[in-house]
């Protein structure tokens, strides 16, 4: 591959921050990769693992001159970033971000786009439930989904730009209206955390199981929703504040699919099971059969070092 953007900003040096710098630097995407974290104890790691060429000391100047800016903050900060930045952005350059929501984000960070730069938000669909600059890793967006989500005017030219980088960093992109991306997560990424969320909390709450019990005895069902709630809570937090109705929607639904298979379980309707495992079984083999995923164990995850 050859160079894409000159120079890179990545705000925030997080799980997908730091995969993005390490995937750039795999396939040399960028000339130049500055950083920037709010917390100095985060730029001293990412200086001494050597994340970004460049760990700066504030935002604005890890902006300054660069070609696309990355926001790689949890969702409820955008906005404040955004408008701390604004005047510092080169004209012409593209301002895009790793949200798990986007009609916030896009209402929160558009005001504060000056005119003559871009404005692209993304979500590549990838991620584990570590946090923090040392877990990120090249591989992270291979054979993952991306999506962009071009606003009212996005150049055609700066979105093209940015699908070139992701492809370049491994992943698959695609393109999507912000209304029906929030609606699209809630399904397949944020009702499935916070019922995670909650199997994990309603274990810690039935006292007649032991903390002792619920640990040694995980069978892969529990130790799988350990693994997703054990995901970052402020980015969760801010998720749910953000994505309020579509989550609320599904929610709901969730709620009404499971009173009918409570009602299946108290009256011995074993048809009723049966057939609605048969039909749920099929959509992971097309999650298989869609190479988003393993039929290994473990959420067909490859075990890795810390």
């Amino acid at each position: 591959m050859s160079v894409v953007y000159d120079r890179v900003a990545l705000i925030g040096l997080g799980l997908i921050a730091s995969s993005m710098f390490w995937a750039m630097k795999r396939a040399g995407l960028a000339g130049e990769v500055t950083g920037y974290a709010r917390s100095a104890e985060t730029r001293e790691t990412a200086r001494r693992i050597g994340l970004c060429d460049r760990v700066c000391d504030s935002a604005a100047e890890a902006v300054d001159g660069a070609d696309l800016v990355v926001l790689c903050v949890p969702v409820g900060a955008m906005g404040a970033v955004a408008k701390e930045i604004g005047p510092m952005l080169k004209p012409g350059a593209t301002v895009s971000d790793v949200g798990s929501v986007k009609r916030a984000v896009i209402d929160a960070v558009g005001p504060h786009i000056p005119a003559g730069v871009h404005f692209v938000p993304g979500h590549p669909l990838a991620g584990t439930e570590h946090s923090g600059p040392e877990s990120g890793f090249a591989e992270l967006f291979d054979n993952r989904w991306c999506l962009l989500v071009p606003v009212t005017g996005s150049d055609p030219q700066a979105v093209a730009r940015l699908r070139t980088l992701w492809e370049g960093m491994g992943s698959y992109v695609d393109e999507m209206d912000p209304d029906h991306h929030d609606l699209v997560l809630a399904v397949t990424s944020h009702a499935p955390h916070l019922i995670a969320y909650t199997m994990v909390g309603v274990a810690d709450d039935l006292r007649r199981v032991t903390d002792s019990e619920v640990i040694k005895y995980s069978a892969a069902g529990f130790r799988d929703f350990t693994r997703i709630a054990a995901s970052d809570p402020t980015m969760w937090r801010d998720v749910f504040l953000t994505n309020k109705d579509a989550t609320l929607e599904i929610l709901g639904r969730f709620t009404e699919e499971l009173f009918a298979l409570q009602r299946a379980i108290r009256t011995g309707d074993g048809d009723h099971l049966h057939a609605y495992f048969t039909r749920t079984r099929a959509i992971r083999r097309g999650i298989i059969e869609a190479g988003q995923d393993t039929d290994a164990p473990d959420f067909g995850r490859v075990k890795r070092d810390g």
